[in-house]
């Protein structure tokens, strides 16, 4: 509750930031509207509620809620960016060639299937392209996420992309300088590397991503 509480006072902030005000008298949620924000304690039940979610404007544009799909109790969990077309359209995540590539890095490197490991994104909706996301978005779903992680409770997770990694730990350190590190964070271990849809336009950077699982894997068995 209290990442979404906190995550919907910062979009209230950036509304009023964004119509002149430097300070304000407007009086946060009451204590009744805050019991309105509890977030449910399965994966399924948080599914459903982020189906029905109209907490920021990418809602207008979503054919699906793209939520994070796998095994719901995973000691490895993949973080991305943001759903794209493909995925929105289907509402399932991670499709097309880049999740082919990490489908293929699941399968090849860390010796396991999709089913075994869990995957999601910072945003649930896909933003369109003539729509550049505001940082109150993510803000927003951040909250979703950070729920993911709490009820799945992983022992490593991958971020794939500055993105993932900025957001999840607010270090905005170049992603060439931290991947492959292994950065110990509230009860689990982050692991930053390239997204897979980087690599398909850069694939000269394969060989990181494949050091970067390797050593998930040594982790993974400790």
């Amino acid at each position: 509750m209290k990442n979404l509480y906190n995550a919907l006072l910062l979009k209230q902030l950036y509304q009023l930031k964004n119509l002149g005000y430097r300070y304000t008298n407007e009086k946060p949620y009451s204590h009744e509207e805050r019991e309105l924000l509890e977030l449910p304690n399965s994966i399924q039940a948080l599914k459903k509620q982020a189906q029905n979610c109209h907490l920021c404007s990418l809602n207008k544009g979503r054919n699906h809620v793209v939520f994070g799909e796998g095994n719901p109790q995973a000691d490895i969990m993949f973080i991305g960016n943001v759903p794209l077309e493909i995925e929105d359209n289907a509402g399932a995540i991670f499709l097309g060639r880049g999740g082919e590539m990490l489908t293929a890095m699941i399968e090849k490197v860390l010796k396991l299937s999709r089913e075994q490991v869990y995957i999601t994104n910072l945003l649930k909706c896909h933003p369109l392209l003539t729509k550049e996301v505001h940082e109150s978005e993510f803000h927003t779903c951040k909250a979703y996420l950070f729920k993911e992680i709490e009820l799945v409770n992983p022992k490593i997770i991958i971020t794939l992309g500055e993105r993932a990694f900025h957001y999840l730990t607010n270090d905005f350190t170049d992603l060439k300088e931290i991947r492959g590190r292994v950065i110990k964070k509230d009860g689990y271990s982050i692991v930053p590397t390239y997204h897979p849809n980087f690599l398909l336009k850069n694939p000269s950077f394969k060989r990181e991503v494949f050091l970067d699982l390797k050593k998930v894997q040594k982790l993974s068995t400790l």
